[in-house]
């Protein structure tokens, strides 16, 4: 072999490592691992970077219902295609904050049906009485759309041998808040209105009231149901009640001491939350501004 054959060649095996270098990369941040759960063979959840999605599966399709983010997508798909005897697939995606928001994950190009509520939906541009606005540059770099359908109060489904009722919900986190109820299974997602992983937050931007958050809680509390979590793992109904009592402990705490003449700040000051922070003050909304929402409620009115 001649010198310029073996600097061929030599150039050709580093321009090949690069390539497969960039393809691993790509791959790693493409797809987001994800653990997956059951809680009966229909019945599974998916817990992403996210939140949790909880997904119908069987005969008739799948119906997935949470905030995915996009990089999952191929995950679920796949993991999807190897459990529903159907390629019929239902995506209702939650609300969050439309900065973070993004819009069907991809689902959309994959041929899924694809629904957000309305509330949501319009704050992502579309659900006008005329054209929708063009999408964020954002969602263009993550390769996804914005829902094509918008529902306003329930959403059914009789799908794999359950009845699935998606039912919106006086504001709590935000005005988009709706109950997933799996009848059969006796299985209730609530969003971010049971975040799982510490206090909720009450996303006045979009309508969340701190009043819609203790109403939506008191139905559900010490229920025999399972409950799955904006986060973390599927629980009890005892634990829903015990999270709608600090909430309400919280509230009647920050209460008091308005009425009593302090100022936020002295609020802040006096730790309403230091008997809770052990359990509920490591998630994503700290203490204080678990207490700043509750005190900026309380102060605008939402009271009950």
């Amino acid at each position: 072999m001649t010198l310029f054959h073996s600097c061929v060649l030599l150039r050709m095996t580093v321009a090949m490592s690069l390539v497969l270098a960039l393809m691993a990369c790509y791959s790693t941040n493409a797809q987001e691992p994800v653990s997956v759960s059951e809680i009966t063979p229909e019945v599974l959840v998916f817990a992403t970077k996210a939140g949790n999605v909880v997904a119908s599966v069987g005969p008739d399709g799948t119906l997935l219902v949470g905030t995915p983010p996009a990089a999952s997508t191929p995950y679920i798909s796949g993991i999807l295609a190897s459990r529903a005897k159907s390629a019929v697939r239902y995506v209702v995606i939650g609300p969050q904050e439309s900065a973070h928001s993004e819009g069907d994950a991809g689902w959309g190009r994959r041929g899924a049906f694809v629904a957000m509520h309305e509330n949501s939906l319009r704050r992502l541009g579309a659900n006008a009485m005329g054209a929708p606005s063009p999408m964020s540059q954002r969602f263009g770099e993550l390769g996804v759309d914005r829902p094509p359908i918008a529902f306003s109060e329930v959403l059914a489904f009789d799908i794999n041998g359950d009845s699935i009722h998606i039912v919106h919900q006086k504001p709590g986190y935000s005005d988009a808040d709706a109950i997933v109820h799996f009848h059969v299974a006796k299985v209730i997602y609530l969003g971010e209105v049971l975040s799982g992983d510490g206090y909720p937050a009450i996303d006045s931007a979009q309508g969340g009231t701190l009043a819609g958050l203790v109403n939506t809680l008191d139905a559900w509390a010490g229920s025999a149901f399972r409950f799955v979590p904006a986060r973390g793992e599927v629980t009890d109904g005892a634990s829903v009640k015990a999270f709608r009592d600090m909430i309400v402990t919280v509230r009647d705490r920050v209460k008091q001491r308005i009425d009593g003449g302090r100022t936020e700040a002295q609020i802040l000051a006096e730790h309403p939350t230091a008997d809770f922070d052990a359990r509920w003050g490591h998630g994503r909304v700290q203490p204080d501004r678990f207490v700043h929402e509750v005190y900026d409620a309380l102060k605008s009115g939402n009271k009950k």
